[in-house]
Order: C-alpha cells, then sequence, then structure tokens
C-alpha cells in the first residue's frame, strides 16, 4: 500500500473514532428526549433516588402551604372550641408534612402518579415539537410537568381533606419544561436530533467500511486500528461525562443545598450514555479480535488453522450462526427505531464481508485443511507431548513397586523338618506370584499398561522366580 493510500486510510479512521464520539451524545439526547419510555423509565429512577426524593418532597410541601390556607383547612376540621388551635397546628404540620411527604412518595401510589404525570407530559412535548396541535390541548404552547395529583396524595396523607384537588389553583405544582417562545427553537432541535443520530450512526461505520476496503494487503491492520478508535471513543465519552456533570450543575443550580439532587439527576439522567458508550467499546472489542484473528501472528495462524475445515465444508452453518446472533438481538431488546435497524445491519453486513475474508485467508493458508488433519495434527501433539514426558517408564516403575516382599523360608530350629520346609516353600511363592500376574492383569486393563510393558513385566516376573527356584 502506497504512503498516500496509508494516510488517506489512517485519516478515515480517525474520522470514524470521532463520528463514534459524537454519535453517542446523539443517539442518547434522541433517546432520552424523544422517546417516551426512555423518559419514563429515567423519572422512574430519580424518584428512587433518596437525595431527589427529599428536594421533591421540599417542593411539594412548600407548593401546598402556598397554594392551600391550611389553618383553613384545619379550621374545618377541628371541632368546637379547638379550632384556636388551628394556627399553631398548621405551623407544626408542616414540619410533620415534611417528613410524611418523604414517606409518602416510597409507596407504590406515589411512584404511579410521578410515572404517569410524566408520561403525559411528554406525550404532550412530542405532539407539541412534532407540531400535532390536534393531538394536544396546551396553554398557549407551554408544555408543564403536572405534579397535582401527587400533591393532593400528599395532603391526604397528612390528614387535610379529600376534596383538595378542587381548590388547588391550575398552575399548583406545575414545573414548566418548554414555554410557548421556545417552541420554534425546539421543534428544529428535535427535527436536526433524529436525523443527526440517524447520519452519525451510519456514516461511522460507512467510514470505517471504507478505511477496510482501502487498505488491501494490509486489512487485518485498519480494523485493529479501527477497534482501537471505537474503544478510544467510548471511553472518551464516560470521561466527558463525568468532566460535563461537574460543569452543569455548578451552571443550573446555584443553591449549594439543592447540588447533591442535580449531581444525582445528572448521574441518573446521562446513565443511558454510558449504556450507549459501553456498547462502542464492546463493538471495538469485536473489531480487535478480528483484527487480530486476521494477522499473522502464531496464534492467530493456529486459531485459523482449527477454523479453516468448518470455514471451508460448512460456510452456510457460519452464515447461520451470524444470522441467528443479530435476530437474537433484535428480539431481545428495543431496537428505537430506524437508526437501530440500519446500523445493526450495517455492522452485520461488515461482519458477513468479515467471514468472507476469512475464508479466502484459510483457503490459501491451509488449501488442503481437513477435520482429520486439523484434530490429527493434535492428536500427534499431544502422543509426542506423552512420549516426552516418559510416561510409559514412569507406569513401569509404579508397577514394580507392587510386588510382594519374597517369603522367608522357615528355619530348622523352629521345629520344621526339611520335607516341610521343601513342601511348603513352592505353595508360598506360587500365591505370590499369581497375585503379582492378577495386579499386573488390572493395571493393562484399566490402560496403565500397555501390552507390550505387560508383557515385558510378565517375564521379568517368571524369570525371577525361575531363577530363584
Amino acid at each position: 500500500m502506497s504512503r498516500g493510500r496509508r494516510r488517506v486510510v489512517r485519516g478515515l479512521v480517525i474520522l470514524g473514532s470521532v463520528l463514534a464520539f459524537l454519535s453517542v451524545f446523539a443517539i442518547w439526547t434522541e433517546r432520552q428526549a424523544l422517546n417516551t419510555d426512555d423518559w419514563v423509565d429515567t423519572s422512574g429512577r430519580l424518584l428512587q433516588n433518596d437525595t431527589i426524593r427529599e428536594r421533591l418532597a421540599d417542593y411539594l410541601v412548600d407548593q401546598l402551604y402556598e397554594n392551600v390556607d391550611v389553618r383553613k383547612e384545619l379550621e374545618e376540621i377541628l371541632p368546637g372550641d379547638t379550632k384556636d388551635l388551628a394556627g399553631p397546628a398548621a405551623g407544626g404540620l408542616r414540619q410533620v408534612a415534611g417528613q410524611g411527604a418523604e414517606k409518602a412518595l416510597e409507596t407504590s401510589t406515589a411512584q404511579d402518579l410521578w410515572e404517569e404525570a410524566n408520561r403525559t407530559t411528554h406525550e404532550q412535548l412530542l405532539a407539541v415539537l412534532e407540531n400535532k396541535k390536534e393531538a394536544v390541548e396546551t396553554d398557549e404552547g407551554n408544555v408543564r410537568l403536572n405534579l397535582g395529583s401527587l400533591l393532593t396524595n400528599l395532603a391526604q396523607q397528612v390528614g387535610i381533606g379529600e376534596d383538595l384537588a378542587e381548590k388547588l389553583p391550575p398552575d399548583a405544582a406545575q414545573v414548566e419544561i418548554l414555554k410557548s417562545d421556545e417552541l420554534k427553537t425546539a421543534q428544529d432541535i428535535a427535527v436536526a436530533i433524529k436525523g443527526l443520530a440517524l447520519l452519525l450512526s451510519i456514516l461511522t461505520f460507512l467510514t470505517f467500511a471504507l478505511a477496510i476496503y482501502l487498505s488491501r494487503d494490509e486489512r487485518w491492520v485498519t480494523v485493529l486500528l479501527s477497534g482501537i478508535g471505537l474503544v478510544a471513543a467510548g471511553f472518551a465519552v464516560v470521561v466527558v461525562r463525568h468532566i460535563a456533570g461537574g460543569i452543569v450543575v455548578d451552571q443550573l443550580v446555584k443553591d449549594e443545598s439543592v447540588k447533591p439532587a442535580g449531581e444525582a439527576a445528572w448521574s441518573i439522567g446521562t446513565s443511558l450514555m454510558t449504556s450507549i458508550a459501553t456498547t462502542v467499546i464492546v463493538v471495538g472489542v469485536l473489531f480487535l479480535a478480528a483484527g487480530w484473528l486476521a494477522s499473522p501472528t502464531g496464534g492467530a495462524r493456529t486459531t485459523r488453522r482449527f477454523l479453516a475445515p468448518t470455514l471451508r465444508f460448512h460456510p452456510g452453518y457460519v452464515y447461520a450462526g451470524l444470522a441467528i446472533l443479530v435476530s437474537f438481538y433484535f428480539l431481545s431488546g428495543p431496537t428505537h427505531g430506524l437508526r437501530a435497524f440500519l446500523t445493526t445491519l450495517l455492522v452485520a453486513a461488515m461482519a458477513a464481508a468479515g467471514i468472507h475474508e476469512l475464508r479466502k485467508q484459510t483457503e490459501e493458508e491451509f488449501p488442503e485443511a481437513t477435520y482429520d488433519e486439523t484434530f490429527g495434527r493434535t492428536r500427534d501433539k499431544v502422543v509426542g507431548a506423552v512420549k516426552d514426558a516418559n510416561i510409559s517408564e514412569k507406569v513401569g516403575e509404579q508397577a514394580s513397586k507392587l510386588r510382594l516382599p519374597e517369603m522367608r523360608r522357615p528355619d530348622k530350629d523352629e521345629g520344621a523338618s526339611d520335607e516341610a520346609a521343601t513342601a511348603t516353600m513352592p505353595v508360598s511363592q506360587e500365591d505370590a506370584r499369581l497375585e503379582r500376574l492378577e495386579r499386573l492383569g488390572t493395571l493393562r486393563e484399566k490402560g496403565v499398561l500397555t501390552d507390550e510393558e505387560f508383557a515385558a513385566e510378565k517375564a521379568r516376573l517368571l524369570g525371577g522366580d525361575s531363577s530363584a527356584s
């Protein structure tokens, strides 16, 4: 490959890495801001955070006392002369309400009300951004998160009547999400985000694919560099998220007491970004593995030799396996629309092209590769290793240790006659010899001794007994 072409390839790899970095933010913004299910899921995890739940409880209590005459409500509840206690009771109830509100927000009822409010608000936001005026009613284009149901639930928990919803003003406990004067800008941004997420995702892999195509004989190097670029892009997103979190919270939250809640909200709200970055890193690792597999290293060559018969005789099974993996990915999780569908197909197409190139490479390197030849080499290596270890000799040594000690002849001074000793001696030797032969036979049956080793040990045993007699 010429120097100029090599520079173009390296430039494309760098460009693809930058596009991968930017695509993570575009995809995160699209899913977090324009996908209702992701919005609701994130909002639910926000309420499960202790710090955020505490700040929300304080907000609801403040809204309750700002929009409702709690003293008057208590006067209507208290009987007779105790109505004069309504004022002090209202002040004391505020402290109790602060503690009770946080407990109330932990209940499943409050969680459901919170998620329902966020789902309704996000659907309203999407309708406004997509300019579907007939699908939603807004206050002159303003979009608000209505927490009135949570406020009513809180009032019931602290015992201020059940008809509070009718007495609350329309703007009580409402958080403004989008103002009418920001509508046009928000609509333009929403359109740009959708198009940008799709464009960057596709351009990322097309850029890498072009770089690999132009590499010719050095494609495995480019695949490795592409993997490094993807991994670097994923880790860069994680670092930027951490650094940007402190800057964003400092800019948006001026009250020091609220900053812990702001930091928690940033961490939860950008957790999806980390998940997307992790996916990019995983894809990068797969690129690294593919590049190594095609490299001229000894381990890679051995692996290719092992795969050669399958790639040569059963390519259909290999491609079918790839199709099953892609299908499993689509069935196991959400695809998040056209962007994920197209990018997944593009990655699958690159994987199929990689398998095709690997088949060509293995056919050139191992033109006569068969299962017998491949596994035969492995078998020969194992047998050679066994012979080098002198296992047969070691087994023979262990077998020789199984011999019983020689039988001692009875002495004459023990009262035994020469005739008795002569009669007893052959019987004891015969029993010992038979027992040793049986043990040798057992070792041969278990595969510890080969036929040759068994024959040698048997001859040595019989020869030794003959000489002893």
